[in-house]
């Protein structure tokens, strides 16, 4: 029998490689902007960040999510993310 084989992602925070179900996925689109896709399966570009504060904290030291969403982003945008994170619990 075949084992399954796990997607990984890498957290823009930190830079590990970790499974797909264990991070949480940071979307762009184009009608709601930046958003936190707690399901993983919304349409749009998606960049991974640990479930944990540092991480996310690193990510905005190190502009992981400007990189990867090829766009400046605002200050106003971090913090609700941050709240969101909060409100998930994870």
């Amino acid at each position: 029998m075949s084992t399954k084989k796990v997607p990984l992602r890498q957290c823009i925070g930190c830079g590990e490689m970790k499974g797909k179900k264990e991070m949480i996925r940071i979307l762009k689109t184009e009608a709601e902007g930046v958003v936190l896709d707690a399901t993983g399966r919304k349409n749009g570009r998606g960049a991974y960040v640990c479930p944990n504060r540092e991480c996310f904290q690193k990510a905005v030291k190190s502009r992981g999510l400007e990189r990867a969403f090829k766009m400046p982003i605002s200050k106003e945008i971090y913090e609700s993310l941050e709240k969101e994170m909060e409100q998930i619990g994870k």
